[in-house]
């Protein structure tokens, strides 16, 4: 399926008018699709082609190497998760993934409301965690500016985020899909799911298998080329909207059979406000055709339930 295209040098370099048109292209992209294409997204070639590659030297360590980066108690937030521990929603069958979760880093002198479990640091890669640092970073600016779009569109203040944002409980996502050796049963790679923060940003996946659910009911086939990155909506951005911004439900797909033998690796980076941020629909996405669709709730009482019921957190 072709999702739209944007180019995000269009809202970041562009002048008035090009600005305006960008605003609506991804607004509109978000009430139909939920998701787009960006373009000229400020995360560079080099740095994704470093990121991949740290990525599968990581999960080619041995098993139990990895799982010294397992750390009980923090819900999969931080370091390893193995194999089969998270399913999708509504779903007894676990994902057939691994990953690893690097989260926000406090600089020395600032100042959070919150306090975040240290990253786990990984001994056998000397360049892991910095090079996570650094990808980290350049997700939250082009995350930043995207929903500072999102906020013109909705009629509101540029910056309207960015305090939100500010050093929010983001997660950067290394995922490693292994190959299949036996014929699995319910499970796929990654069940029909939608994603739980403001809004995810997926820089190319090693192999085909993202499909998203379009509204009449199919399962189409979703790839970003080369240069592009894929970003969706999640549903605390739904839920802030009052359904205005669709949340659209995806899965990853098993391969065809000749490809199981393939693994399929992926990045995404999902952007969370701060835990203390209300998730109250917005007052100028409530009407008499949208009556509010959602009780009040913070960004970190919506995380902390949905964790539970994706089995990361008892």
């Amino acid at each position: 399926m072709n999702i739209p295209v944007v180019d995000l040098d269009r809202f970041r370099k562009g002048n008035q008018e090009e600005r305006e048109a960008f605003v609506q292209e991804l607004g509109k992209a978000y009430e139909d699709v939920g998701f787009v294409a960006v373009h000229n997204h400020g995360i560079s070639d080099a740095l994704i082609k470093s990121l991949y590659e740290t990525v599968q030297q990581f999960f080619s360590l041995p098993l139990e190497k990895k799982k010294k980066y397992q750390i009980p108690g923090l819900a999969g937030q931080r370091g390893y998760t193995s194999f089969g521990q998270e399913h999708a929603k509504g779903s007894e069958a676990p994902d057939l993934k691994e990953f690893f979760q690097f989260g926000q880093t406090i600089e020395p002198g600032v100042v959070v409301g919150e306090e975040y479990p240290p990253n786990v640091q990984v001994g056998e890669i000397a360049s892991f965690n910095p090079l996570f640092l650094e990808a980290y970073r350049a997700f939250e600016q082009s995350g930043k500016d995207l929903l500072s779009a999102i906020a013109l569109y909705l009629g509101l203040e540029p910056g309207y985020f960015d305090q939100k944002i500010d050093h929010g409980n983001s997660i950067l996502r290394a995922i490693h899909y292994p190959p299949i050796t036996t014929e699995p049963k319910s499970s796929i790679r990654a069940e029909q799911h939608e994603d739980i923060n403001l809004i995810t940003l997926l820089v190319g996946a090693s192999a085909d298998g993202l499909e998203i659910l379009t509204r009449d009911g199919k399962w189409v086939p979703v790839t970003a080329l080369p240069g592009q990155i894929v970003v969706n909506v999640g549903d605390m951005l739904q839920r802030l909207t009052n359904n205005r911004l669709r949340s659209t439900t995806h899965r990853v797909v098993n391969p065809p059979r000749e490809l199981w033998h393939t693994s399929r690796f992926s990045i995404p980076f999902f952007l969370h406000p701060r835990s203390e941020v209300s998730l109250a629909c917005l007052d100028n996405c409530i009407d008499a055709a949208h009556p509010k669709a959602y009780p009040d709730a913070t960004a970190g009482e919506y995380l902390d339930e949905r964790l539970r019921e994706i089995g990361l957190k008892k």
